[in-house]
């Protein structure tokens, strides 16, 4: 059976086509000021310029974000005396929480506060969370004592403990600045999107090149994590570390409120929960309900240009999940006073079939993010066995994931000039390659980057071993250069910047106008829960592989060389391939919104139309 479309009066039925990212879609959403007025003059607002105010805010907080998860397992371990494994699994927690919870910022944004007032009032506790954890780095009361802990006191866990009252307070400050994330990543990119005209014929050019600069941005904010904040920390200590984290949140707060007057808004459209729910509720009452039944009118939609739902286009209708149709047919006993959750619109329902189309993309990157989370800890352990010097000069450890943030900010800055022209040429695209063919691509490369860490980790442990370093975890062996990181580095920056950008990009355009937020939100989902699986992956692998009454080490010893890391990634490695054959599965089932072909059906009801509800 061909797709269907559901049109109001007054439209011709006819079948349409559109393209993937097309602008051509009638009917769009006018974007409002700040105080919801329709504005006339788009020239005066939104563009580049807006944007950039966005990439200073959105900068600023990966910096923190990047700074708190590399650094902050550190000063669990050698300040709050922390095992590492724990403070590991305690910073993973965190950063899958702060993640997770970002369906909460989508949801407000969407159905109540709209993109830039959530993330004006996330933006300020995140700031508050900063200045907490600066304050417990500063002032001697919120650690424990640090005499008498040396490096070897440290990894023998002789040094003394913190109070469960210092810990509760470095948690709740650390969750705080978690939660003021959560605020923000979900709108922060859509915010950015939403600058732009869809009614421009460069709107698809405009959109796909503001994608690559966010993240672009994020990348910024991430070396300068892991090499300035680094510097920092060694320099001036924890404190000034820290600090200066909440000093770039504090300026990049001020910038955003600066470039208030240029930003265009979306009007929030109201409960998208409740919407949802009032979909499957009204599905399941008629559930018994055939489409050909007599006592039919036909598929409710309010009439006019506009749908019931403020802040979003009319969404045609298709042939995708038809038991959820049922939520839109209208009985003759109903008459004229509809109750929503009995009778839903077209539009209503088609929003609730694309929020369950879009998430098994979403959900094919969580294995990236487990990829992600076990290379930032794992990979700073190898880096402690190697020779870290440039010549004279030596690499903190903790500088080393910067590495796939450089290769990042290199790709992003020829992916037009080479990339584009290149891919243009193999695939035929406009831009080189779709979203779901750069997610594929990302994916793909990622189980590369994995499977060469195995490689290397093998190798690295036999030199270890065979040069008598064995016992000597956290002595570096000179004649072994930590460069060969690198590779598995770049790899993995090169499978960021196609799949995360790429999958951005996706759920922007692919989420109803109303629910944006929370189709951003997705893609920070996948990253928690990546957060989350990497550490119950570990806990797996330490309770299966390891006997402590028989002095068998884990695959996850505290001594790597000991322990068996090339077994992990090799693991990690089978994984993301049976994951990226998920996706190519998904991705060839799933049809881009404006692909797909708009006709009516013999087996549908026609339309119904009925004035009381618009």
């Amino acid at each position: 059976m061909g797709s269907l479309e559901i049109k109001s009066p007054g439209e011709c039925m006819e079948t349409t086509s559109v393209e993937e990212g097309s602008s051509d879609s009638p009917h769009r959403v006018v974007p409002v000021d700040i105080h919801g007025k329709p504005i006339t003059d788009l020239s005066k607002t939104g563009g580049w310029i807006a944007a950039f105010f966005i990439f200073g805010n959105e900068m600023a907080e990966r910096m923190a974000y990047f700074g708190l998860s590399v650094n902050m397992v550190v000063f669990m371990f050698s300040v709050m005396h922390m095992p590492i494994n724990s403070s590991a699994n305690a910073v993973n927690n965190f950063l899958g929480i702060s993640q997770v919870s970002s369906v909460l910022g989508s949801f407000l944004a969407d159905a109540y506060l709209g993109r830039y007032k959530t993330i004006a009032i996330f933006t300020t506790i995140y700031l508050v969370g900063l200045i907490g954890i600066t304050l417990c780095a500063t002032v001697s009361v919120f650690v424990p004592n640090q005499e008498d802990c040396d490096q070897l006191s440290l990894a023998l866990g002789h040094c003394e403990s913190a109070k469960p009252w210092q810990m509760m307070y470095l948690y709740t400050a650390l969750y705080i600045t978690g939660f003021g994330a959560a605020g923000i990543r979900p709108c922060v990119s859509s915010f950015g999107a939403d600058q732009f005209d869809e009614n421009s014929k460069d709107y698809k050019s405009h959109l796909d090149r503001f994608f690559n600069f966010f993240y672009l941005s994020v990348t910024v904010g991430a070396i300068v994590a892991f090499t300035g904040i680094v510097y920092i920390q060694m320099q001036h200590g924890w404190g000034a570390a820290f600090g200066s984290l909440a000093a770039a949140m504090g300026v990049s707060n001020a910038l955003f409120f600066i470039g208030t007057p240029l930003y265009r808004h979306r009007l929030p459209g109201g409960s998208p929960l409740t919407r949802v729910a009032q979909v499957l509720v009204a599905s399941f009452r008629k559930r018994r309900e055939f489409f050909s039944s007599s006592e039919l009118v036909g598929l409710y939609e309010i009439p006019g240009r506009h749908s019931a739902i403020k802040g979003s286009a009319k969404i045609p209708h298709t042939d995708d999940f038809r038991c959820l149709d049922k939520a839109a047919l209208q009985l003759k006993e109903e008459g004229t006073g509809l109750n929503p959750w009995r009778l839903c619109t077209v539009t209503q329902v088609e929003e609730v079939k694309i929020l369950i189309k879009l998430l098994p993309i979403p959900a094919c990157t969580i294995m990236l993010s487990v990829v992600l989370t076990e290379f930032l800890t794992l990979s700073v352990q190898q880096a402690y066995t190697l020779n870290t010097h440039i010549g004279r000069l030596k690499l903190p450890v903790t500088c080393m994931p910067v590495f796939p943030g450089l290769s990042i900010f290199l790709i992003l800055s020829l992916y037009y000039s080479t990339f584009v022209p290149l891919s243009r040429r193999i695939t035929g695209h406009p831009h080189g390659a779709s979203q779901l063919q750069r997610v594929g691509i990302g994916l793909a490369v990622s189980i590369l980057s994995v499977a060469w860490a195995a490689i290397f980790e093998r190798y690295r442990r036999n030199f270890a071993i065979e040069n008598g370093y064995k016992v000597s975890f956290l002595t570096p062996m000179p004649n072994l250069s930590a460069y060969w990181l690198l590779i598995q580095y770049c790899l993995l920056g090169i499978a960021e910047v196609f799949c995360i950008v790429g999958l951005l990009e996706f759920l922007y355009q692919e989420a109803p106008d109303a629910m944006r937020s929370i189709g951003s939100a997705y893609a920070a989902v996948a990253g928690g829960l990546g957060c989350f699986a990497a550490t119950i992956l570990n806990n797996i692998i330490k309770s299966a592989t390891g006997n402590e009454d028989e002095g068998k080490p884990t695959w996850l010893s505290l001594n790597i060389n000991t322990g068996r890391l090339d077994y992990l990634y090799w693991v990690l490695t089978g994984l993301s391939f049976l994951n990226f054959c998920v996706f190519v599965y998904a991705a060839k089932k799933y049809k881009y919104r404006g692909e797909q072909a708009v006709k009516r059906g013999e087996s549908y009801p026609p339309t119904a139309v009925n004035p009381v509800r618009a």
